[in-house]
């Protein structure tokens, strides 16, 4: 098959995941380990063919022309939506991040799911939140990104409420989908604006046009809208509140959310539509303002957490935060450099996480495990590796990325957000083994009924451990920074390495990790007397500044204030104008129905009233004209 073929027969790879949830929707789901294999062979087919396209496009010549195909889905005056397949570097990045992390975690989850009566439907709704994610960027429109960033909305709500039987599970999957109904508004709208103002939705088309337009206020106005899609996918501050919440769901679905579906969404819809953000420099500011405080904001909150998946949780805000920060600061690149990365390690730190809960019979406070590296080597020596990639330590694959980040902020002259993202480093190197050194080398006892998980769950530890290690290659200095040559876009900044930034970045990412040994390791300290001593710190970011509790007096007060007013004014306004009219019209038939008797005098007398006043009427306009 040739490249052009290959390419034009992209679309099977969000298929085959389609076809694998019907199939298990109405035909497999009575045999659960039939509907797992078809969906692990669905989603590593998608995998391999992803593969040979990323070959074929790294492959090629940086800065080839991308391969577009696409056919009319909708067509309407004023509005033609259609349904196409854009290949180029970002979607081969994407693609096989998407499909191998999603093959991992579904191995993974045979163990881990193992026993649960909902098995097979697990495996349906994984085919297709990963379906979903893959048609989402193959898309090469805003239209049809819609449609497929709509269902991934509606896969994490079905995932993060799985176990529908827990109150907590089913309130975390309304939290999700309504707060993120609020970005996708302002998204829809800013699609809409496109739509009516260019004319068309597809990329290549909006690329040419928009830096032809002159009109700014409409260009910024467009582009603010469209980043509300992103605030809420990858939930930056304040629409961020969902994503912590989304732990209530299974430990492989907080992986696949946190690594590569979900959240990865938004980031990639700034990547994509870069060419639109980048035209106004008052966007991107804030964009880089609410990455670089989102990514703050979540680390501070992560440093007191005493649930294993939370402190994950508000990482992977915090790195979200990093890669919304870098797209803001014109380092398109690097953000998706860390995208990339970030998938890689912060999965392997979920299943890590998750085979420590395994082994735990749920349990996932920090606090009652301890010594885990004695029961779980595979589990805690691949967490390890994970926690330094996340940390930015040499040579791992977050220490290559984290530093673009880090460089692009320096060198495009942001020097606060520099010192904001190296402050977040030292945080996230010190939070992380704060979890090691108290859940894996702790001296409580806790962990000593633990057992190291079976090797369906431990392979794929090994493998995301292994790439975690080597990914970040790709994009260093001492291979030519490949990841940047390819993956790029126009109006990205490029920035020379800087060794300084790399060095001081490694030392603070140590510092951090120093802290957490003096102070967990090597002192033991009590953490009652610690969180005593410093109970009003430890209250507010153990409460995440209480934006929850604000956002829940918002919705008692205001919404649900609002909603009373109008529920009055429907109640007596339009109902008493409504049934008003109709007690009108009911009492005027009530009355005019006496003239309706049937009696020929009657009718008899209503023609001669009618012929009087004609001519009384005929008269007098006589006399008028005589006068």
């Amino acid at each position: 098959m040739n490249i052009q073929n290959l390419f034009a027969h992209a679309w099977l790879i969000p298929l085959l995941p389609f076809l694998v949830f019907a199939m298990i929707g109405l035909i497999l789901h009575r045999w659960p380990k039939v509907s797992a294999a078809a969906s692990i062979a669905g989603i590593a087919t998608s995998f391999i063919i992803s593969l040979q396209i990323a070959w074929a496009v790294f492959g090629g010549p940086a800065g080839a022309a991308p391969f577009e195909i696409a056919a009319r889905w909708l067509s309407m005056p004023g509005l033609r939506v259609d349904m196409g397949i854009l290949i180029d570097p970002l979607t081969a990045v994407m693609l096989v991040v998407v499909t191998l992390v999603a093959s991992l975690v579904q191995i993974y989850s045979l163990g881990y799911m193992h026993g649960d009566p909902g098995f097979a439907s697990y495996y349906a709704y994984q085919s297709l939140f990963a379906g979903s994610m893959l048609g989402l960027v193959i898309s090469n429109n805003f239209g049809q990104i819609f449609v497929f960033w709509e269902l991934v909305g509606i896969c994490s709500y079905l995932l993060i409420g799985f176990w529908f039987g827990r109150n907590s599970a089913k309130e975390a999957a309304k939290k999700a989908f309504i707060t993120n109904r609020v970005g996708d508004f302002g998204f829809l709208l800013g699609i809409l604006f496109l739509q009516i103002i260019f004319g068309t939705l597809n990329f290549a088309d909006l690329a040419d046009k928009i830096p032809q337009y002159a009109n700014s206020a409409v260009l910024i106005t467009i582009s603010i809208l469209l980043l509300a899609g992103p605030v809420g996918k990858s939930a930056q501050f304040p629409l961020h509140v969902w994503l912590p919440d989304a732990m209530e769901g299974p430990t492989p679905v907080s992986a696949l959310i946190h690594a590569a579906t979900m959240v990865a969404a938004g980031v990639y819809l700034i990547a994509r539509a870069f060419f639109i953000f980048n035209t106004s420099p008052q966007t991107m500011m804030v964009i880089a303002i609410i990455g670089g405080f989102t990514a703050l904001f979540a680390a501070s909150i992560a440093l007191v957490q005493s649930d294993i998946k939370r402190i994950l949780a508000y990482s992977t805000l915090s790195q979200l935060g990093y890669m919304v920060m870098a797209m803001g600061v014109g380092a398109m690149t690097a953000g998706m450099f860390h995208l990339m990365t970030h998938a890689f390690f912060k999965s392997l730190l979920f299943l890590g996480a998750g085979s420590v809960i395994h082994a735990m019979t749920d349990e996932q406070n920090i606090w009652k495990m301890g010594g885990l590296y004695k029961k779980m080597p595979v589990t805690t020596w691949t967490f390890i590796i994970g926690a330094l990639a996340l940390a930015g330590i040499p040579p791992l694959s977050g220490f290559w990325s984290k530093d673009e980040i880090l460089l692009g902020a320096y060198a495009g002259g942001h020097m606060e957000l520099y010192i904001l993202g190296s402050l977040v480093a030292f945080m996230t190197a010190f939070y992380m083994f704060r979890l090691i050194f108290v859940a894996f080398f702790g001296s409580n006892t806790g962990g000593e009924a633990a057992h190291e998980s079976p090797h369906v769950m431990t392979v794929p530890l090994i493998i995301l451990a292994v790439i975690s290690v080597f990914a970040g290659f790709v994009g260093s200095p001492l291979m030519g920074n490949i990841f940047g040559h390819y993956v790029t876009a126009a109006g990205a900044a490029e920035h020379e390495p800087s060794a300084a930034i790399m060095v001081v970045s490694s030392i603070i990412a140590i510092a951090g990790i120093f802290l957490a040994w003096l102070i967990y390791q090597r002192k033991a300290v009590d953490y009652e007397a610690l969180k005593t001593k410093y109970i009003g710190i430890w209250t507010l970011l153990y409460n995440k500044y209480y934006i929850d509790e604000f956002y829940t007096w918002l919705i008692a007060h205001f919404v649900d204030g609002i909603a009373k007013v109008f529920f009055w004014f429907d109640l007596y306004v339009i109902n008493g104008l409504v049934n008003g009219l109709a007690y009108i019209t009911g009492r005027s038939g009530l009355q005019l129905r006496y003239t309706e008797d049937g009696q020929v005098q009657t009718y008899a007398l209503y023609m001669l009233a009618g012929v009087v006043i004609i001519l009384i009427t005929a008269i007098c306009a006589v006399f008028t004209a005589l006068a």
